[in-house]
């Protein structure tokens, strides 16, 4: 695509992220039946299978990268992409469905907090990983690159497990305001796919799986043209314009999900995702041949830092559940906010 006009490629790049926003509601509408008659839960179905699977883009861009030896480009996706999936819960809590509370205060369950807890455990694990030395396991992988998948097998383990019950809820004075708050009849009649076969759910999951998939590949290809093009660095474009595109499925899944009543599974979907993602690391070190993370710069770590950051002031909001809003904003999504655009203005320094 090296040949192609940037006005071609503004198209190219524009009709991907039309199908991934399509192809986003279509998996929210599908994982809500599947978690369901899987017995996943909410929480657990938002961790498992829409968090991995609207990272799809994330994955592809990490491959592609990988495989052409670029790889500040796929830390960049990553790291970025964690802060930037962080912020569209602020874009969710202003303009989805409900947005009349806070959407931390219409989540009726811990386990997301588990998850926010997760993201931080892993990104602390890339802090410490990017200091060892790159010759520890022959230079082809990095020890902690390892250790972030092992950690995010035991953080959904827990979260499962979560799933059945926390045992000090059964004592708190307050442990009823952990409840699901019930939906009416009409609002479940309303859920797409409610009365559809298990098979056909599947199917359709699978077709919006694989058109993510494929226009997230279209993203990252006609993106870095662009990018080259523009004369923007690598890290620069894969933690703003590219982390943003390939947060599309996360928007779109997190309003169908509102739309659907599922604050939880909103939630699961974004911190789920944000756990996932420094598990491709792993990934692209082998595809690299290559350890990642003792080649990371300090911009790195900088992003990383601010992922921690996001993370904390939400999983704070959702224990505390406040009902208090600033315009169309809980108090958590404004320190959010602000903490973000502090963050991209510190990254434009860190880059001169």
């Amino acid at each position: 695509m090296s040949h192609f006009s940037p006005a071609l490629l503004v198209a190219l790049f524009v009709v991907a992220a039309v199908v991934v926003w399509q192809a986003g509601t279509y998996l929210s509408d599908t994982t809500d039946v599947l978690a369901q008659r899987l017995k996943l839960g909410d929480a657990l179905g938002g961790l498992l299978l829409l968090a991995i699977v609207t990272n799809l883009p994330e994955v592809v861009i990490t491959l592609s990268a990988s495989l052409r030896g670029q790889v500040d480009l796929a830390v960049g996706n990553i790291l970025g992409g964690i802060a930037v999936q962080t912020l569209v819960l602020v874009g969710l809590d202003a303009f989805g469905k409900g947005h009349a509370t806070p959407l931390t205060h219409r989540v009726h369950t811990l386990q997301p907090v588990l998850e926010a807890l997760l993201v931080v455990a892993v990104l602390t694990v890339v802090v410490l990983g990017a200091q060892l030395p790159a010759s520890l396991l022959g230079g082809h992988v990095s020890p902690a690159e390892v250790v972030l998948v092992l950690l995010w097998l035991g953080g959904v383990f827990l979260v499962g497990k979560a799933e059945h019950g926390l045992p000090w809820l059964a004592h708190a004075p307050a442990a009823t305001t952990n409840r699901p708050e019930p939906q009416d009849a009409t609002q479940q009649k309303q859920k797409p796919f409610a009365n559809s076969s298990t098979k056909r759910v599947a199917l359709v999951f699978g077709a919006a799986s694989l058109a993510t998939l494929l226009a997230g590949w279209a993203l990252e290809v006609s993106g870095e043209q662009l990018a080259d093009q523009l004369g923007m660095t690598g890290l620069f474009f894969g933690a703003t314009v590219l982390a943003a595109a390939t947060s599309l499925p996360e928007v779109s899944t997190g309003l169908a999900a509102l739309q659907l009543g599922k604050p939880e599974l909103v939630v699961s979907d974004i911190f789920g995702g944000n756990a996932f993602l420094p598990v491709l690391f792993l990934l692209a070190a082998l595809v690299s041949g290559k350890a990642v993370l003792p080649r990371a710069q300090a911009s790195d770590l900088y992003l990383t830092g601010l992922g921690i950051l996001l993370s904390s002031v939400y999983a704070v909001g959702l224990v505390f559940r406040s009902r208090r809003q600033v315009g169309r904003l809980g108090l958590d999504s404004w320190a959010v906010l602000v903490l973000y655009a502090l963050g991209m203005l510190g990254l434009l320094f860190i880059q001169q």
